[in-house]
């Protein structure tokens, strides 16, 4: 369903068939004579029989048939509050199929309204209301039209900039997250990174023979099975108007993933379509932030590769050397995004010398264990950034928890072979042993954190603010950390 919006300055209630209002949270609606209604008493009758429901939205049939539609607000509602009240608002008109509704820009809660509060609810709405039907035959139809009326000329929905901005980086993650494995292989996907230089990023692509070039033989190792290219593609936005040093963002990029020669069983397999999630992630953000121009340097690099089995596919046993020149025992291939995460952040920490970095990625089957689909796994070498990173998660509802670092874990990865082994083979700590792995190419002491979202990216039920699929959880976390401590 598309969701269009429109300001009108003059209404004649009475041609209105649906009326949108905002109510306190017994339903009352203050100063009823003000809406010009007929049969007052009759609709203050329905609302007082209603208002101890635990519904957040009522429907009264006037004898006009006319609609009212009825949204409770908590008293002294915060953004999140906002926009999962127009989330669950967009799940009532699709399901009571209302295609036509005008809302008052008017108070009649008898409490103050934030500045923002119409554009959370919009934003709400717009969150809920994606859906990836690009392969459909059948294309959807139905358009939702939300008329808002105010005499107010400073009250505007359609023209902010911060919540366009953000809408189109989160729908940008959900499109790439959500094509196949034959559409958005690792060709494709840079191609697609190259068409973000329109937005104002700066586009860098270091292909395979670049990679080589460089000594990034723990990428280029996980793609070697596979008929695509690898890729490790840097997308920049210099907003701030001194040379400070950028915030750096960090994506694995495996647009499929088989397992390579340690194969994965068939039953779900067709899920890891979104292994490069993580990427998606960074991609989203950066586009946001320059589709805003926020006041910020930033920098996002993304390793983008294909892990399949094949004649030239890498195998168990294998020893490589990474960028840093560390070397790697590989005993599962299906280990393989710690590897292409290995070699992105030391290039992004040897090359940007940023402030800090954070780096995402769906990792580890073992995070969903331990957190399921509620809190992505937060790994840091930093107190400070990871606070920052768990009260932005708690403002826009994308939670993480942070998760143990320790010398003993890290002494699990040792190879007998190679300075170190890809995964722990006494098992146990999946998540913790490959977090450790990954801090072992945080050359400089760079803050860094590590998000495992395996958990948060794809989801097979409805949530709060997304429907069934790709989530694009970590734009919005992203974008408030930045928004609240760094511009």
């Amino acid at each position: 369903m598309t969701v269009k919006y429109s300001l009108i300055n003059k209404i004649d209630l009475k041609k209105i068939r649906n009326l949108g209002l905002f109510c306190d949270e017994n339903f009352n609606i203050i100063n009823l004579d003000n809406l010009g209604l007929s049969d007052k008493s009759l609709i203050a009758n329905l609302i007082r029989n209603n208002k101890n429901q635990k519904k957040s939205i009522l429907t009264i049939n006037t004898s006009d048939k006319q609609n009212l539609i009825l949204i409770k607000l908590k008293r002294n509602q915060k953004s999140i509050d906002n926009e999962k009240i127009g989330a669950k608002f967009y799940d009532f008109i699709r399901s009571n199929s209302i295609f036509d509704l005008t809302f008052i820009d008017k108070n009649f809660t008898g409490q103050k309204f934030d500045q923002f509060f119409m554009e959370e609810f919009l934003h709400g709405i717009e969150l809920k209301s994606y859906e990836f039907r690009k392969y459909k035959s059948k294309k959807e139809i139905e358009n939702f039209k939300i008329n808002i009326f105010s005499k107010n000329n400073k009250f505007k929905i359609t023209n902010s900039k911060r919540f366009n901005s953000l809408i189109s980086g989160i729908n940008f993650t959900k499109e790439l997250v959500s094509e196949p494995g034959n559409i958005l292989h690792p060709d494709e996907y840079a191609k697609r990174l190259s068409s973000l230089k329109k937005d104002g990023l700066k586009v860098t692509i270091l292909d395979e023979k670049k990679l080589k070039k460089l000594g990034m033989n723990s990428l280029l190792g996980v793609g070697q099975g596979s008929i695509r290219g690898s890729y490790l593609v840097c997308l920049e936005w210099n907003g701030a108007k001194n040379n400070s040093k950028p915030l750096a963002f960090v994506g694995k990029g495996v647009c499929f993933d088989t397992g390579g020669i340690s194969l994965k069983p068939a039953k779900f397999m067709e899920d890891m379509t979104y292994d490069m999630a993580g990427s998606a992630v960074v991609v989203g953000l950066m586009k946001n932030l320059a589709l805003r121009k926020a006041k910020v340097n930033a920098v996002g690099v993304v390793g983008l590769v294909e892990n399949m089995p094949g004649g030239n596919a890498q195998r168990p046993g294998d020893i490589v050397k990474s960028y840093s020149g560390k070397t790697i025992e590989i005993l599962n291939t299906d280990a393989e995004g710690r590897l292409v995460l290995a070699d992105a952040l030391t290039y992004t920490e040897k090359k940007y010398k940023p402030k800090f970095i954070v780096d995402l990625a769906t990792l580890t089957g073992a995070i969903i264990v331990s957190l399921g689909s509620e809190y992505a796994g937060l790994f840091s070498n930093d107190d400070k950034l990871s606070n920052q990173l768990y009260e932005a998660g708690l403002k826009v509802e994308e939670k993480v928890w942070r998760m143990p670092l320790n010398e003993n874990y890290d002494k699990l990865i040792n190879s007998k072979n190679a300075d170190m082994q890809n995964i722990n083979y006494q098992g146990g700590a999946g998540s913790t042993t490959a977090a450790q792995f990954l801090q072992r190419f945080i050359l400089n002491k760079t803050p860094w954190a590590h998000l495992d979202i395996a958990g948060m990216a794809f989801s097979k039920y409805n949530g709060a603010l997304n429907s069934w699929g790709a989530t694009g959880f970590g734009v919005r976390l992203l974008n408030k950390l930045i928004e609240d401590n760094y511009e």
